[in-house]
């Protein structure tokens, strides 16, 4: 196919999607692996409670979860990546297929808390980016009436972290009033959303996961390959000249290094 109309682009780096190309590799046929992050510290925390409710229907639908507990998780930048805490959030990350957010509204968007734990998870670390083509949902707890700040300012974090974000979302209005006292959410619309978020999670993790380095592959990104494989290639092909120095077998390398910056001496 000719690209004449497309004179800046690179042949070698465009690629032709087709069908072939997205069919489910075969062998993937293991629990989708689902990690729960949530926001808040508070012994009650109706982020967690949330959290808790969303990880009972994954299990039910027969996912493998996983809830991060971010207490004790130090403050960005505060300790060494090597902390425990930082470790176990980074390798819960990387073991994810598919990732829920859970954050309460606090003065109009994500908590400290829930913020710090993305911070702590890199874009890339050498050449494995720990979010990448993982799937998210979006949730958030309101104490007052409904607001969707935390779950857009969650997108804003999602697609900033190169994930795949599910069209579904889930914002839960006054939920000090939607828990019982053993904090398992009442039926109600809100809990008919959450079902709703967490079957369509697991079934976009299930079309995304063995197809997620495809569907995240970039032009921009395998031009620079073929540009970084030219390079290569051209330099292999140019001679380096050396440069062979002959010893006088009377004469310790030491004294040769000294002859040659004496006039006469080296001829």
């Amino acid at each position: 196919m000719s690209l004449e109309d497309l004179p800046h682009v690179t042949a070698e780096a465009l690629d032709y999607p087709t069908l072939e190309k997205l069919a489910l590799p075969s062998g993937a046929d293991h629990a989708p692996r689902i990690l729960i992050l949530y926001g808040s510290l508070r012994p009650q925390s109706f982020s967690r409670k949330l959290a808790l409710e969303a990880e009972r229907i994954l299990r039910q639908l027969g996912a493998e979860t996983r809830v991060f507990d971010p207490h004790e998780l130090p403050v960005l930048d505060g300790v060494p990546a090597s902390h425990p805490k930082v470790q176990e959030l980074r390798a819960l990350s990387l073991w994810s297929e598919g990732q829920v957010w859970v954050s309460p509204e606090r003065h109009g968007t994500v908590t400290g808390v829930f913020k710090n734990q993305i911070d702590w998870l890199p874009l890339e670390d050498g050449s494995v980016r720990p979010t990448q083509g993982r799937t998210l949902a979006v949730m958030q707890v309101c104490g007052g009436s409904q607001s969707f700040n935390v779950v857009n300012t969650l997108r804003v974090l999602g697609r900033w972290m190169r994930m795949v974000a599910i069209p579904n979302q889930s914002s839960v209005a006054k939920a000090w009033q939607e828990f019982d006292e053993s904090g398992r959410m009442k039926p109600s619309p809100y809990y008919d959303r959450v079902v709703d978020v967490m079957e369509e999670l697991f079934k976009f993790t299930l079309m995304v996961r063995d197809r997620s380095d495809y569907l995240v592959s970039r032009y921009s990104e395998r031009k620079g390959a073929v540009q970084a494989k030219a390079l290569a290639a051209a330099a292999a092909v140019v001679e380096v000249p050396t440069v062979n120095v002959v010893m006088p077998t009377n004469e310790a390398p030491e004294s040769a290094v000294a002859c040659c910056g004496s006039a006469g001496r080296c001829a």
